[in-house]
């Protein structure tokens, strides 16, 4: 799906239809697998509500502009972070560690399951699960 964006310059691609329902699905699943994981470990709710949206400070990279703030938006809600932390955790034996990583997994999760995708460099609104916000509405 090729959407419009805010910079009459630059196109981004997003998916629609069922592949964007199947990767909300997932998001929703990692979501349910994640606070699973963390009870399993021993987690505690007070815990996991308290840093359950740390990863959102990413979004601080934004003042700074969308090229950096999407960069740091992207690592902050990429998989790919909580795996590897999930790794280290499994190599240095730390239920902290995999706590962590499983409260990370869940936010990720979340954002993904409410349409909230990795962002393009051209506006915050711009994402591969389609345009979010005002941006969605407009258009």
């Amino acid at each position: 799906m090729r959407a419009e964006t805010s910079n009459p310059a630059a196109t981004i691609f997003a998916v629609g239809g069922i592949p964007r329902l199947l990767l909300r699905l997932e998001g929703l699943a990692a979501l349910v697998a994640a606070v699973i994981a963390y009870r399993i470990q021993g987690g505690t709710w007070g815990w996991f509500a308290a840093l359950f949206l740390v990863p959102d400070l990413s979004m601080l990279g934004y003042l700074a502009g969308a090229r950096l703030g999407s960069v740091c938006y992207n690592a902050a809600h990429s998989y790919l972070g909580a795996a590897l932390l999930a790794a280290a955790a499994y190599g240095a034996h730390s239920t902290l560690g995999w706590q962590l990583a499983a409260i990370w997994c869940a936010h990720v999760g979340f954002d993904r399951a409410l349409g909230y995708g990795l962002k393009y460099a051209t506006a915050f609104t711009d994402t591969h699960l389609g345009r979010i916000g005002r941006a969605a509405r407009a258009g």
